[in-house]
């Protein structure tokens, strides 16, 4: 019984071997074309990831370049207007020169004050007795020299006081754009808090804006009536940042650091050219200070240069020779920062 059930036992076991190697002998070939199926899904997959990433890089690549492209437009663009500001903060014309001084006077008027102060000098130089050739050199420093003189010290002392206050301006401005505020809320809270002249160019700004004028357009017109390379370096700040985008509060920073510096440099300059400056006015005042001295203590000696002919040509050799001098000395003490 045992032997039997040993034999059916065996009979079984091989023929369930020999079922299932028919049935593999029959998949064999189904089972291979899925797992070449498989591994052609897998290549598939793989090649159009790899397509996926290339792509990804090329549309990447080419946003780099398109951005490289439109910042490289932007800077040109600013070039060119930062050259023509640059050429009306330099030369610019006398109705510039008097809105950049902040005065509001006329044109038609200011030649008018020239005209009176011109006569009123010539009148006073004829007065005191100088000579008839004086008196036209009188009535042209008069009318010429000293207006003008006047616009161009009103012009400079009120560059220095708004780059004294324009550090502070953007560093309110970086905190109010760091609190989340908009660029038009710290411009409006600059034109209506800073002190002068830097509330008056931001009034400027908001008052254009008003009108239709970008924000950016109204910054690059600020070198128009503040002339100094500050205003222009924050409106092409704000025009970039515009066009490409950025962090604004940390641009703003940066440049409000670098007009620190800037000051920092201008007043190491002027501390170490104090030394040359002494020396051109020590030298520059003693002639007159030896004239007056000689004066003093033997007028016979000295009034032949006042009273001749020869004397008088003497003394306008002189002057010219001395105005010379002090020409270059001035042009060797001044550095631009």
């Amino acid at each position: 019984m045992f032997g039997l059930d040993s034999t059916v036992l065996v009979f079984i076991l091989l023929a369930g071997l020999s079922a299932g190697a028919v049935a593999y002998a029959f998949l064999f070939n189904r089972i291979s074309s899925e797992k070449q199926v498989g591994k052609r899904l897998e290549t598939i997959k793989a090649a159009e990831t790899d397509r996926a990433v290339a792509k990804a890089m090329r549309d990447k690549t080419a946003d780099v370049a398109r951005r490289r492209k439109s910042l490289q437009d932007s800077l040109k663009e600013l070039d060119e207007k930062q050259k023509n500001n640059d050429r009306t903060v330099k030369k610019p014309p006398l109705k510039v020169q008097i809105r950049q001084a902040g005065m509001s006077v006329p044109i038609e008027r200011f030649y008018l004050y020239s005209a009176v102060c011109g006569i009123v000098l010539a009148m006073l130089a004829y007065m005191a007795g100088a000579p008839l050739f004086a008196v036209p050199g009188a009535l042209l420093v008069g009318g010429l020299g000293l207006p003008r003189w006047f616009v161009s010290f009103r012009r400079a002392r009120r560059v220095k006081a708004f780059l004294e206050e324009f550090p502070n301006s953007l560093d309110i401005i970086v905190r109010a754009v760091k609190s989340g505020l908009p660029l038009n809320d710290g411009i409006r809270l600059i034109a209506s808090e800073s002190p002068e002249p830097v509330r008056t160019e931001f009034r400027r700004v908001v008052d254009s804006q008003q009108l239709g004028m970008s924000i950016p357009d109204a910054v690059l017109r600020m070198p128009e009536t503040m002339p100094c390379p500050e205003a222009g370096f924050f409106g092409i700040v704000i025009q970039i940042q515009s066009q490409a985008g950025g962090n604004l509060s940390e641009a703003l920073g940066n440049l409000s650091r670098v007009l620190r510096d800037r000051k920092k440099m201008k007043a190491k300059v002027q501390a170490l050219s104090m030394e040359a400056k002494a020396s051109a006015a020590i030298i520059g005042a003693l002639p007159f200070i030896v004239a007056f001295l000689v004066y003093i203590s033997s007028p016979n000696y000295i009034m032949p240069l006042f009273t001749t002919n020869v004397g008088n040509l003497i003394l306008g050799i002189s002057g010219v020779w001395m105005s010379i001098g002090i020409f270059v000395m001035r042009k060797m003490m001044n550095f631009e920062v």
